[in-house]
């Protein structure tokens, strides 16, 4: 008892992931104003992210026209007090393409992210803890799947499953399993010869609860951060995919979409067709990138200056 007690200095660094160590010592509350005070960046950049997600869920009600509807006496208009973003070859209007295309590319964004942290998690986590012949044989599965390149694993996967919105996020959910795995047993193997574990080992905790309930609370921040990297990166590939006619396809309007018919024959006489979803996909991959820097400087420990 006495050598737990002492080695209570040692677990400071864990002590706001975890309520067992130590009381908490700044609520949610605290925390969203220290990213919003010591954040600017981060804030801004989740309330650019939070405008963009509240225009694709009322894209009805705020976009002018119908996405999917050509005017054939309006083709190649650039933009106008009418459209105050040109039309596209088919006459369609591209701010209602680019408010009904947030819809697809944050859907996929985020799914493939979230569904590629959480597998990549439980594989991590639960290979970290137990080790042996588990984590050998899950790892080596994890070095093929990263020996390929992210985007050409995405194309694979798209052209094995299809298309549709669900299969894409599969796809691009792929390619960041391996590497949320890597990252969330890195964690895993550190903390589990911490002394708050040995000490619930001997208590006698099964490894279910000791995992749930002290393993994967301290690796959500790290994992939480990569999220938002992975969110802009799922909506590049995503494009990427669009480009190569692996992703989503007409009429069904996506960033990426409005991006691959006209790259490379409207780029000079039609520019903006192709400039306006490059700049919404620019600003949500460099506010998902924003919003998860700020995110690790306010969760982590180590880095946090008002606690």
């Amino acid at each position: 008892m006495r050598d737990i007690v002492a080695s209570t200095t040692e677990l400071e660094p864990y002590a706001s992931f975890h309520p067992a160590i130590a009381p908490q010592k700044a609520g949610r509350n605290t925390r969203l104003w220290n990213l919003v005070q010591n954040q600017p960046l981060g804030a801004i950049s989740a309330l650019i992210l939070l405008v963009i997600v509240l225009s694709a869920i009322f894209a009805p009600y705020i976009a002018p026209y119908d996405p999917t509807g050509g005017n054939s006496a309006a083709l190649y208009v650039p933009p106008s007090g009418q459209y105050w973003l040109g039309t596209d070859a088919f006459g369609r209007d591209i701010l209602s393409r680019l408010i009904y295309g947030a819809r697809v590319s944050l859907i996929i964004g985020f799914g493939a992210s979230i569904l590629g942290v959480v597998i990549g998690t439980a594989i991590g986590v639960t290979c970290g803890y137990i080790g042996g012949w588990v984590d050998s044989i899950a790892q080596r599965l994890m070095d093929a799947m990263l020996a390929f390149p992210m985007l050409l694993l995405a194309l694979a996967m798209a052209a094995v499953l299809g298309s549709s919105i669900q299969n894409v996020i599969i796809a691009l959910a792929m390619p960041i399993v391996p590497r949320a795995a890597r990252i969330s047993r890195a964690s895993t193997l550190v903390l589990k010869t911490t002394t708050f574990i040995e000490a619930s080992r001997a208590i006698g905790c099964s490894n279910l609860r000791i995992i749930v309930q002290h393993i994967l609370p301290n690796t959500f921040a790290p994992l939480l951060v990569i999220s938002t990297a992975y969110l802009g990166l799922a909506i590049v590939q995503e494009a990427a995919l669009d480009y190569l006619g692996a992703g989503i396809q007409e009429p069904q309007p996506s960033w990426g979409l409005m991006m691959s018919g006209s790259a490379t024959t409207l780029a000079l006489t039609a520019p903006w067709i192709v400039l306006f979803p490059g700049v919404a996909i620019s600003i949500v991959v460099l506010a998902s990138n924003l919003l998860g820097d700020a995110i690790r400087d306010v969760l982590d420990p180590k880095l946090q200056r008002n606690v």
